[in-house]
């Protein structure tokens, strides 16, 4: 069975395509949120990210060919910005880390 033929991937993608929707369409709200709105948005992010990442890595570790062309054309994608999925992740990060600092968190 191939890696995306797996119901397991299938329905994380979705969840995780749908959860990322959700938190945009929010976060377009975020100025008018309260402190702990904003917590609770940055809170979310994080652990949208971190399964983000798990699920990217899961592609990078499988032996399924249509997984890492998966993963090479993420690479390709970046690297006409000139980041890597890395440098990506990194600057959510900070982005976030910034968001906290600015709330007192």
């Amino acid at each position: 069975m191939g890696f995306f033929d797996s119901e397991v991937v299938q329905q994380e993608a979705k969840q995780l395509f749908e959860d990322y929707q959700s938190l945009m369409e929010l976060g377009g709200e975020y100025g008018k949120f309260d402190r702990e709105g904003k917590k609770i948005f940055i809170g979310q992010m994080e652990a949208l990210m971190e399964r983000y990442q798990i699920f990217m890595k899961r592609f990078e570790l499988s032996e399924d060919f249509m997984a890492r062309m998966t993963v090479e054309q993420l690479k390709t994608q970046l690297n006409q910005f000139g980041i890597t999925p890395q440098q990506m992740f990194d600057q959510m990060h900070q982005t976030l880390a910034r968001m906290k600092s600015e709330i007192g968190d």
